[in-house]
């Protein structure tokens, strides 16, 4: 088992620490919470353990699905094993319905379903927002090849497909999702970050209640509860 050695990166949500292996990491969780890109702060009680959780639960059911991550084990209560990658400074979002940014772009309802999905862009950048970009800015910038761009959207595509059933299964609406990914050691591009709340927008199917960190975006209240259900609905149930 790789031990522990230096922190290498501080964000806003989970700390890495490097390890005796140099391929291999641990990602600690937080119960840091924020929102517009971090002029918003507070703490989610538990937050990291949650995350923590569920985040290895579905990077679990994505290898049985053969959606390639850089998850290697469940190590703590607040931290996994991962693979040392170099994060594409690309974010790839997934939406199945109207909500956030999308709504206010387009001055639509949110809530509304789209009649098949749309994958978005956004450069990782804090600083100035995460602006929204297109494969040509990825490309001209030289952030991601054509062929990474293409395996981004081939896993993203493949990620929100089978999320999607699985929520749906469990009574909850999918709304959209952000990834990130990254290149191993190999120059491979895997899925890398968390999958959790933080960055899932997910309703309850009957009532469209929000269970995801909008609850927190919103000051809607109940945060805990709502990420105590998604942990046991991810978590409490073994069914690939």
């Amino acid at each position: 088992m790789p031990s522990k050695q230096n922190l290498c990166y501080e964000g806003k949500a989970k700390i890495l620490y490097t390890t005796d292996d140099p391929t291999v990491l641990i990602q600690y969780f937080k119960d840091d919470a924020t929102a517009f890109n971090a002029q918003k702060k507070g703490t989610i009680v538990n937050k990291g353990v949650l995350n923590n959780q569920i985040s290895s639960r579905i990077f679990e059911l994505l290898a049985a699905a053969h959606i390639p991550t850089h998850y290697l084990g469940h190590l703590s209560e607040r931290e996994m094993l991962v693979k040392r990658v170099e994060i594409i400074p690309v974010e790839f979002v997934f939406r199945n319905r109207v909500a956030g940014s999308l709504a206010k772009r387009l001055g639509l309802e949110e809530g509304t379903p789209l009649a098949r999905p749309v994958f978005e862009l956004y450069y990782k950048d804090d600083a100035l927002g995460d602006p929204f970009i297109n494969d040509d800015h990825v490309l001209v910038f030289g952030w991601a090849s054509a062929a990474e761009l293409t395996r981004m959207r081939e896993l993203g595509e493949a990620v929100n497909t089978y999320l999607r059933r699985f929520f749906e299964a469990r009574g909850i609406v999918l709304v959209d999702g952000k990834l990130e990914f990254g290149r191993d050691a190999t120059g491979t591009v895997i899925l890398a970050d968390e999958i959790t709340p933080d960055g899932l927008r997910l309703w309850d199917a009957k009532t469209h209640e929000k269970l995801d960190k909008d609850r927190f975006r919103r000051d809607l209240g109940h945060i805990e509860e709502a990420y105590h259900r998604i942990f046991n609905l991810v978590c409490g149930d073994s069914t690939l």
